[in-house]
């Protein structure tokens, strides 16, 4: 049975995530966000299939590794944050942010297979030559999904800014893949890089 949420009279595809779901390391959240759905106000929506956790001071890959900048602030904020940034001079990449305030963790959102608004997505993203190719990777996905800049710092958990991510009742893979993450020259041999087994939308098997 799929669950349905609301929010101030909206029907939602699920159960929007708690905070405490976010409350954890970003090794255990990666995992567990595969299956559940990333949603927009506007009605563009896909299922996690692809995620990668980054650790912090632990982690010379992640942003947040020497602290707190004017552009990684919001990875120290509240668990269940959306972090938003800029990379390559040309895309968005959005994380979910982990753990506790000032610890500088989350999850980035690699990949989606899309489940409404799909004639927006591919208004967005007028190249894609085939549905899969719509969010099959980061930049892909905040493209298709409406996600820039503006977006740093709200609230997933609150649906600030029109976004939140929900659980309709589909479990997390039983055997997800593990790999090392992909575009990093750090910490190349963990393997923090988690996605659907199988599934034709993730960015890279």
């Amino acid at each position: 049975m799929v669950r349905v949420g609301r929010l101030r009279g909206m029907a939602l595809p699920g159960e929007i995530l708690p905070r405490s779901f976010y409350r954890r390391d970003p090794r255990v959240v990666a995992v567990d966000l595969l299956n559940k759905i990333l949603y927009s106000a506007d009605g563009r929506s896909g299922r996690i299939v692809e995620t990668e956790a980054y650790c912090g001071d632990l982690d010379p890959a992640a942003h947040s590794y020497r602290g707190k900048t004017a552009r990684n602030a919001t990875m120290f904020g509240p668990p269940g944050m959306m972090y938003v940034y800029f990379t390559y001079g040309m895309h968005w990449c959005c994380n979910a942010v982990c753990g506790e305030v000032d610890e500088g963790v989350g999850v980035l959102l690699r990949a989606l297979a899309p489940l409404s608004g799909l004639q927006a997505m591919r208004a967005a993203r007028p190249k894609a030559r085939r549905d899969e190719d719509l969010c099959s990777g980061p930049a892909r996905l905040t493209q298709a999904m409406g996600i820039r800049g503006e977006q740093d710092g709200i609230d997933l958990v609150a649906f600030g800014g029109g976004f939140c991510i929900v659980d309709d009742g589909t479990a997390p893979p039983a055997d997800p893949v593990a790999t090392p993450r992909i575009g990093v020259s750090r910490a190349t041999d963990e393997n923090w890089r988690w996605h659907v087994r199988g599934d034709g939308n993730v960015s890279r098997r």
